[in-house]
């Protein structure tokens, strides 16, 4: 019953709802537009997608404004409908001005370029008020990152007599914000100064680069990540910056920042196991672990180390690393934590290494993308990993590093992709290179602070017919130079791990630094390079060379002492060089270590007779990078370099002075920033080594030492910044050798591999420079570089 009661109920309403919707929808006569001037009254119209003769409703009449506003020329919208007849609707509009132009004004502390990037409005359109409104805030945020707080940004529209309007934004920079001190308060276990250490926002000091400089990047990651890490490393792991403040005088511009934290309590490392582990055993596991040696004794006696969220992190990733090597690279390790406190109020945590190994992944197959020239052989000699070896982190990484040294792509390259293969566990390996262009012409003048003014002719080409051998000619000539030089490598002769190169080479040079005269010399070189017990970065190369040599003209000492007019100088030679360096030509990382010898004369047969010996190390270690993203290589590379070498003669070196050491400058002999050529003797440093004077007999020695550190920025593969700190000097024998004393130079250097080669520029200070009566004079020396990188 009451079903049919409600069903009939619903039956005599229908008719009445569908009269009441015939009554509020009625059909429109007329639709009129007012208040519009540039906008089209048929434009308006067809936007708002009402149609004469035809009902509407309120859902129509909310479309209709909808779609006028989303035009962006109108301010104001609003529909209306005539009371007499309810069949004529109105459109009242109020139309957006046009946007004739817009301007910066105020602008000098900051670029005006900087401001107007922010700025993201467009001329001859309707103005968009919207996007005014987040100009403004752009604008604003740029002041307060560099500082400017004070820094108010006033929008100015001024109307036209043609209705369009002109947008000025008027900006009053005021001064720069700078921190004059920083507080904090809830800090017990560190100091305010030992916070404010950690932080890149610091207060003015007296040096010039203590400025005090507010930026609200930067404040935020010091409250955020460093002052939280810096607390997480000594043991308080709950740290909380809970308030921040800046209180700023408007009339000196300085700013008072003050903090508010909450320490919380300082926790100990408790218990520590391992679970889920199979491959390792818990005790090869637990020599990653990082609190097992340096703890500290508590009250009780009982050794509990401080916790470091840092060790601990770094330690986990070691962990995975160590997995990753042995072909497990789907295994996860969870760091877990669990802290507790004990009745007598002593906080630890304990902690867990919660191991899911799952399968390990064998290499299936390794392919290379992209090389169109080189050949592929050239490209695999280069990867230190096989198919079917199980996957190796840390050789996929060498094997990228390798495949970049070879120098015959893009940089930087892609980072190797490891693809999954249809069972799920083994994986695919893809390096993708981009070739670039390697052989080079060059030609023109060239002006060397040795060799005077002339010109080069140069032909190079480090990828001969895509298989890595190397083929060069050299010819620069001149006034003072005449050099010819032809040289082939065969890195892999015969696709064998033996290398060989020839040289041919007709010299003939007149040095205008230290009259050294003429010398001209005549003769070819071989040499072989084999793999030392089969390592890949370890050879051994032998060497035999064979010159026809002859010095005329000269200081007179030399004349005197160094006769030759047509000597034969034959060299039999042995050296091992172990190599292990990346991002060549500007490393930053690995080393590269050289011992080297050399006989001369003797049953070889020539003039002189004796035995030559060279150590030179290289050692690079990476210190961080700036900017970049994920991908291998990128950003700014900083370096840490250490350079020593040293070398010997032993028997008569004979008429071959220029086999001798000499060092100073960075044209000829041995290089040390901050001096003269010629200027280190074996007798101490010769004020008067400078310009054209002299090289004498005593400028020459048969053993040297000199040592160089270098910090380093790798902009590029193609440039370089550096400072550095150089030390050397010369001895007469190898019995006076003598690596303490030594002359001390340092500086600033930049370097650029360009067509004509590695070109470098250093500004360096000598500190153990002194005058013609041996009184100190250091000083500043400027030095250009071709070809000669330390």
């Amino acid at each position: 019953m009451a079903r049919r009661f409600i069903a009939a109920f619903i039956g005599l309403l229908l008719p009445v709802i569908a009269r009441a919707q015939d009554q509020a929808t009625p059909t429109l006569d007329t639709i009129i537009v007012e208040g519009n001037h540039r906008v089209a009254t048929g434009q308006v119209i067809g936007t708002a997608g009402l149609v004469i003769h035809s009902s509407i409703s309120y859902r129509d009449i909310q479309r209709a404004v909808t779609a006028l506003y989303k035009t962006g020329q109108f301010d104001h919208v609003d529909i209306l409908q005539r009371s007499d007849s309810g069949k004529t609707l109105i459109i009242q509009i109020k139309e957006r001005p046009v946007m004739e132009r817009w301007s910066v004004v105020g602008v000098s502390r900051l670029s005006e370029s900087s401001i107007k990037e922010r700025i993201k409005l467009t001329n001859g359109r309707p103005l968009d008020r919207a996007a005014l409104a987040r100009s403004k805030g752009a604008v604003d945020s740029v002041y307060r990152a560099q500082g400017y707080y004070e820094a108010k940004v006033e929008v100015q529209q001024l109307l036209q007599d043609n209705g369009n309007v002109r947008v000025v934004f008027q900006i009053h920079e005021g001064k720069r914000v700078a921190v004059s001190q920083v507080t904090v308060d809830g800090n017990a276990a560190f100091k305010d100064q030992k916070l404010v250490d950690h932080m890149a926002t610091r207060p003015e000091g007296f040096w010039w680069f203590q400025n005090g400089r507010l930026d609200d990047d930067r404040l935020s990651q010091d409250l955020r990540e460093r002052l939280p890490l810096f607390y997480s490393e000594n043991g308080y792991i709950d740290f909380q910056v809970t308030h921040d403040s800046l209180a700023v005088d408007s009339v000196s511009g300085k700013a008072s920042l003050d903090l508010a934290v909450i320490e919380g309590n300082i926790y100990r490392v408790g218990s520590f196991d391992v679970v889920g582990n199979r491959r390792f055993s818990t005790e090869e596991i637990s020599t990653l672990y990082p609190f097992g040696n340096s703890v500290v004794a508590d009250s009780l006696g009982q050794e509990h180390p401080v916790f470091n969220r840092t060790q601990w992190d770094k330690a986990t990733e070691s962990i995975k690393t160590l997995y990753n090597n042995n072909g497990y690279i789907y295994a996860a390790v969870n760091p877990q934590e669990t802290r507790r406190a004990t009745p007598d109020g002593r906080n630890f945590i304990d902690l867990r290494w919660n191991i899911q190994e799952g399968p390990p992944a064998t290499i299936n197959k390794i392919e290379i993308l992209g090389n169109d020239v080189t050949h592929e052989r050239v490209i695999r000699e280069a990867i230190v990993m096989l198919p079917g070896e199980l996957f190796n982190r840390d050789k996929l990484i060498r094997s990228y590093q390798n495949i970049s040294n070879l120098g015959f792509f893009q940089q930087p390259m892609p980072g190797p992709d490891v693809q999954p293969t249809s069972n799920g566990v083994d994986v695919n390996i893809v390096f993708r290179v981009q070739e670039k262009r390697t052989g080079n012409i060059n030609f023109g003048a060239s002006l060397g602070q040795g060799t005077g003014l002339g010109g080069f002719l140069g032909l190079q080409e480090p990828n001969l017919f895509g298989r890595g051998k190397r083929g060069s000619l050299q010819w620069q000539f001149g006034s003072n130079i005449n050099d010819f030089t032809l040289s082939y490598t065969d890195p892999a002769i015969n696709e064998s791990r033996v290398s060989g190169t020839v040289s041919l080479f007709d010299s003939r040079q007149r040095f205008t630094i230290g009259d050294l005269g003429r010398r001209r010399q005549r003769g070819f070189s071989l040499q072989a390079g084999f793999p030392f017990f089969a390592d890949r970065y370890t050879r051994v190369f032998a060497t035999y060379g064979l010159q026809k040599i002859s010095y005329e003209g000269g200081s007179t000492e030399l004349q005197q002492q160094f006769i030759c007019s047509g000597c034969t100088r034959s060299t039999l030679g042995a050296s091992l060089v172990r190599d292990t360096r990346i991002d060549l030509p500007f490393p930053t990382a690995g080393q590269q270590a050289t011992i080297s010898g050399e006989y001369n004369g003797g049953f070889l047969g020539g003039s002189g007779n004796y035995f030559k010996t060279d150590l030179d190390g290289r050692w690079y270690t990476p210190l961080g990078a700036i900017g970049g993203n994920s991908q291998l290589g990128s950003g700014i590379r900083m370096v840490l370099g250490l350079t020593a070498k040293s070398g010997f003669i032993f028997g008569d070196a004979g008429p071959f002075y220029t086999e001798l050491y000499s060092m100073g400058g960075t044209q000829y002999g041995i290089p040390l920033r901050g001096y003269n050529e010629f200027s280190i003797t074996p007798d101490g440093f010769d004020p008067s080594a400078s310009g054209n004077n002299a090289a004498g007999v005593n400028s020459f020695g048969k053993a040297y030492a000199s040592f160089s550190v270098e910090i380093g920025a790798r902009l590029s593969q193609s440039l370089y910044f550096d400072a550095f700190m150089d030390a050397g000097n010369v001895y007469r024998t190898a019995r006076q050798y003598d690596p303490s004393r030594l002359f001390k130079g340092a500086g600033v250097g930049a370097a650029i591999v360009s067509p004509l080669g590695p070109i470098g520029l250093d500004l360096a200070y000598g500190f153990d420079r002194t005058d013609t009566f041996g009184k100190p004079k250091p000083g500043w020396k400027l030095h250009f570089r071709l070809g000669n990188f330390f």
